[in-house]
C-alpha cells in the first residue's frame, strides 16, 4: 500500500506508530494503538491455548494408540500360546491313542515307580513337617475338591463337568469364599509363599520351574490334582511331579482346632 492510498482514507493498515504521527488527534491514536495491542495479545493467548489443547489431544491420542497396540500384541501372543498348547495337547492325545493296552500298562507302571521312589525320598527327608489342620475356608476348598474326584481333565476347563489343574484349585477356593488367580503361574506369583515344612491342608502346591502345574494339598503327603490330558481328577502323592514350592490362599486365617482327613481316593 502506497502513501497516497493511506491518505485517501484506507488507513486500516497503518501501524499504531504511523497513525500517531498522521493523526490529528494523537491521544485518540495512542488509545487505539493500545486497544490494538491488547486485542493482539488476547488473540495470541487464545491461539496458544488452542495450540496447547491440540498438543494435549494429540498426546492422548498417541497414548491411546500405543495402549491399543500393546493390547493387540498381548492378545495375539496369548492366542499364539493357546494355539501352541492345543497343538501339544493334540500331539499327546494322538500319541496316547496310538499305544496298545500293554504299552499303556507298561508306561503307567514306570510312572508309578518313579513317583513312588520320589515320594519315599521326600517323606524320608522330613521336608514336609508334621500334620496340620486347615483353616475353615481351607476345609471348604478341600470338600469341594474331593467332590470333583473322577471328573476328566480338559485343558482350560473350570468345571463343573471337567477341570484343568488351576481350574480345579481356583474353583475350589471360589466355593470356599475366596478369590484367587485363575492360572497356576499367577497363583504362584501373587499368593503368599509357605515353606514345605509348614504345609497345611488347603495350600496350593506348585510344580515345574515355570509353575505350569498346581494341586491342592490335603495332608499326609498327598494332593488332589487334575493331572493331564487323558487322566482324571484324583488323589496323588505330593511328589507326583517335580516340586517348585507352595502358596497359601488363606494366609490370614487361623487353622481349625480339629480336622479329620477325608478318606483318600485315588
Amino acid at each position: 500500500m502506497c502513501i497516497r492510498d493511506r491518505y485517501r482514507g484506507t488507513r486500516g493498515g497503518l501501524s499504531p506508530y504511523m497513525e500517531f504521527l498522521l493523526s490529528s488527534d494523537p491521544r485518540q491514536a495512542m488509545d487505539r494503538g493500545h486497544d490494538i495491542k491488547r486485542a493482539a495479545g488476547r488473540r495470541a493467548s487464545t491461539v496458544e491455548r488452542l495450540a496447547q489443547g491440540e498438543r494435549r489431544t494429540a498426546a492422548l491420542a498417541s497414548k491411546a494408540r500405543d495402549a491399543l497396540n500393546v493390547q493387540q500384541t498381548l492378545a495375539a501372543k496369548q492366542q499364539e500360546q493357546r494355539d501352541t498348547v492345543r497343538k501339544r495337547l493334540a500331539d499327546v492325545e494322538r500319541l496316547l491313542a496310538s499305544l496298545t493296552g500293554d504299552q499303556l500298562t507298561q508306561l503307567r507302571r514306570l510312572e508309578e515307580k518313579g513317583i513312588g521312589d520320589a515320594q519315599r525320598k521326600l517323606l524320608a527327608s522330613g521336608a514336609l513337617g508334621g500334620p496340620q489342620a486347615p483353616s475353615r475356608e481351607g476345609g471348604k476348598a478341600l470338600e469341594y475338591a474331593f467332590q470333583q474326584v473322577g471328573k476328566p481333565y480338559v485343558w482350560g476347563a473350570t468345571g463343573p463337568d471337567s477341570f484343568d489343574c488351576s481350574g480345579l484349585t481356583s474353583q475350589a477356593w471360589a466355593h470356599a469364599g475366596g478369590t484367587i488367580p485363575r492360572t497356576s503361574q499367577e497363583q504362584w506369583k501373587t499368593l503368599p509363599r509357605v515353606p514345605l515344612n509348614e504345609l497345611r491342608p488347603g495350600d496350593l502346591v506348585l510344580y515345574f520351574e515355570g509353575a505350569t502345574h498346581v494341586a491342592l494339598y490335603i495332608g499326609n503327603g498327598q494332593v488332589i490334582q487334575a493331572p493331564r490330558t487323558g487322566d482324571r481328577v484324583k488323589v496323588s502323592p505330593i511328589a507326583s511331579n517335580p516340586l517348585l514350592g507352595a502358596v497359601r490362599p488363606d494366609a490370614d486365617k487361623v487353622p481349625m482346632s480339629t480336622y479329620e482327613l477325608p478318606d483318600v481316593m485315588s
